[in-house]
């Protein structure tokens, strides 16, 4: 029995979680994506409803954007979801939550989440990884600023998103 649940564990520690609002998804995301995907066997990307954040776009279209932008990755699957991130990575048997860093003004919130979800189940572990230096300027509050303003933001998402924004 002992060596079947360590087996699990190990297997859990294969896969990840990236989640975030991803309103709408950017090239900055896809960058972190694409060097999880080097690392794990399976990123989920987790595309959370958070109402309370007032997203630009619908929870389903984000999702949508999403998978559109992860078309052709190996490894690679997106769900949405409504609850704790911790909640949805034990019930997804998940122990690794990735979160990017573009600067030092997001390690504080980052160090703080990644110890509150720790603080809630103990074999959660919080993998930081930070964009290439092209994409480090890139957030998805930049791009929604310039859509509302009718500006040039379509070199900042992926591509299979355009004809959906």
């Amino acid at each position: 029995m002992a060596e079947k649940e360590n087996s699990e564990v190990i297997a859990s520690y294969r896969r990840a979680i990236y989640s975030g609002t991803f309103d709408p998804i950017t090239k900055g995301h896809m960058d972190i994506i694409r060097r999880a995907t080097k690392i794990f066997d399976e990123v989920i990307i987790a595309v959370a409803k958070s109402e309370r954040k007032a997203p630009m776009f619908s929870h389903e279209k984000r999702v949508e954007f999403a998978k559109a932008a992860i078309v052709g990755l190996k490894g690679v699957t997106v769900v949405g979801f409504n609850t704790l991130l911790v909640d949805l990575a034990t019930e997804l048997s998940v122990n690794t939550i990735i979160r990017g860093l573009r600067a030092v003004s997001d390690f504080e919130y980052e160090l703080q989440m990644g110890y509150a979800n720790s603080s809630i189940n103990k074999n959660i572990e919080t993998l930081y990884l930070m964009p290439t230096l092209e994409n480090a300027f890139v957030s998805s509050t930049i791009v929604r600023e310039i859509i509302t303003f009718k500006g040039k933001f379509e070199h900042l998402v992926p591509k299979e998103i355009l004809p959906c924004i």
